[in-house]
């Protein structure tokens, strides 16, 4: 009885161990993914605003859409992620301060 108890418990121990691995190496994964996703939309957003400020100027009512559609892009990240992504920088804020 005692011998059975043993296996139980070791197999419960190697299969917590394999799902605890498994969690740790997929769950960072996913949020780059994510990140990912955000960020490259972010920067498509910029390159839009650059794009209507080369064509329209700085003034325009076509730069200020974009800019709209931007910040409207950043603070989906923020909501989602509470982080947006800065393509001039490189790198991520973690603060609410883009406008």
């Amino acid at each position: 009885m005692k011998l059975q108890g043993v296996k139980r418990l070791t197999a419960s121990a190697v299969m917590t161990a394999a799902l605890s691995t498994a969690m740790f190496v997929t769950v960072p994964m996913c949020y780059a993914d994510d990140h990912s996703k955000c960020q490259h939309a972010i920067e498509r957003a910029e390159s839009k605003v650059e794009e209507a400020v080369r064509k329209h100027g700085e003034r325009s009512h076509e730069a200020e859409e974009r800019r709209k559609d931007l910040n409207a892009e950043r603070e989906r990240c923020w909501s989602q992620y509470h982080g947006w992504w800065d393509g001039k920088e490189k790198r991520w804020h973690e603060d609410h301060d883009w406008h």
